[in-house]
């Protein structure tokens, strides 16, 4: 049976003393949340100086602001971490959430030359995952495996662009992916994200589903990046195969966003350049014994993150609350999980782990999204939690 706990020493990002941690906390004694700071083994709630996450990240600098403000000690990260999967939960102890609130919650397609053809395949296969294989043959013998160097919008994507239409080849897919306009969609709705040791949720009409871990940058109502967390973006693939305006059935379903585990803020010692070079790896245990492991980087993107925050913030469309976004998935599992031919979904009980050295790691085990907790507290719960407390 995989396991499903939480400690310091693997949900921390590898140089976790010299970071700027921030996340949430549920704090059962006034029944809402907590804007905390990771100050050596303990977490501290700063909601007296940040009544939102949204509020801190507003800030000119959120990193100073954050080491600036005074707080009072939660507990330990340990504690908290271990009282967090449901089905271990002492409801009257403090729990980690998603660090996110009030942000949009947005996110990023076919920013990846691999998962750009596993669109185009989900297209073509129209949801079947028997017909995946022979698909990706045919694909790849037309435009090759590797469009990484390719720049989207340029002179010679938009060549390439009139060679597959000449040969009836082209896809809503490959428009977004070396086209000159990204996809940007919405995710979530603002609060509904869940953080690391929460279920995260499949919708049961799905067979054929994934996860898809990205890098999550935090960008404040102003454009600027200011920080950075890890990201499940749960996919289904039957159901988007079937159509693309079914977009919003794969992909915003109860428990389906999956954030944290906590905001790594911009400061000195870590910038948007080091989100640019980051690997991120993937672990999916089943309880059927089923391993699956892979990485890739954030540097084999086909659109900077820079460029993706301002295609989806401008002067045009604006997050007055600010958004994270996620960057798009570096990869999709095609790994056969039961028959040949019929590559990989998830089954219930999957422990999917997301890790960066740079960002900690973020741990979802997959359930039906009925059955996984119930979205049920809002930004208007949010809102008179801290008008009750003082705090606004």
């Amino acid at each position: 049976m995989p396991q499903f706990a939480l400690t310091p020493q693997n949900t921390l990002p590898a140089d976790a003393a010299a970071a700027t941690l921030v996340g949430r906390v549920w704090l059962p004694a006034v029944a809402g949340p907590a804007v905390v700071a990771l100050r050596g083994e303990h977490l501290v709630d700063v909601t007296r100086a940040f009544a939102t996450m949204r509020d801190l990240c507003e800030q000119a600098d959120p990193a100073a602001a954050l080491h600036a403000a005074a707080g009072e000690t939660v507990g330990s990260l340990a504690d908290i971490l271990a009282n967090t999967p449901v089905d271990k939960r002492d409801p009257g102890k403090p729990w980690l959430l998603s660090p996110l609130d009030l942000q949009a919650v947005k996110a990023a397609g076919v920013t990846f030359a691999i998962s750009m053809l596993e669109r185009v395949i989900e297209e073509k296969a129209r949801g079947n995952p028997g017909a995946a294989a022979a698909i990706r043959t045919e694909i790849e013998k037309l435009i090759g495996d590797d469009l990484s160097k390719l720049k989207p919008g340029s002179p010679e994507a938009m060549h390439l662009k009139e060679v597959l239409i000449a040969q009836g080849a082209w896809s809503q897919y490959l428009e977004v992916g070396i086209g000159p306009d990204a996809e940007i969609f919405t995710k979530a709705p603002p609060m509904s994200s869940v953080g690391t040791g929460f279920d995260a949720g499949l919708h049961p009409i799905s067979t054929w589903n994934n996860p898809e871990p990205e890098v999550v940058i935090i960008v404040a109502s102003s454009g600027a990046v200011v920080g950075a967390t890890l990201g499940n973006d749960v996919n289904l693939r039957d159901v988007e195969g079937r159509s693309a305006l079914l977009l919003a059935k794969a992909k915003d379903n109860n428990a389906a966003a999956a954030v944290g585990p906590f905001i790594r803020l911009f400061d000195g010692k870590f910038t948007l350049d080091d989100i640019r070079k980051a690997t991120v790896t993937l672990t999916v245990e089943g309880e059927d014994g089923f391993t699956m492991k892979g990485s890739s980087s954030i540097a084999r993107i086909s659109r900077d993150p820079a460029d993706l925050a301002a295609q989806m913030l401008n002067k045009n469309h604006q997050y007055p609350d600010g958004a994270a976004l996620y960057l798009g998935t570096m990869f999709a599992p095609i790994e056969d999980r039961d028959t040949p031919g019929g590559g990989f979904t998830h089954k219930y009980g999957d422990i999917v782990t997301i890790a960066a050295p740079e960002l900690g790691a973020l741990v979802n085990r997959m359930r039906r999204s009925d059955e996984c907790e119930p979205w049920t507290f809002g930004a208007s719960h949010l809102m008179r939690s801290l008008a009750k407390r003082g705090l606004l």
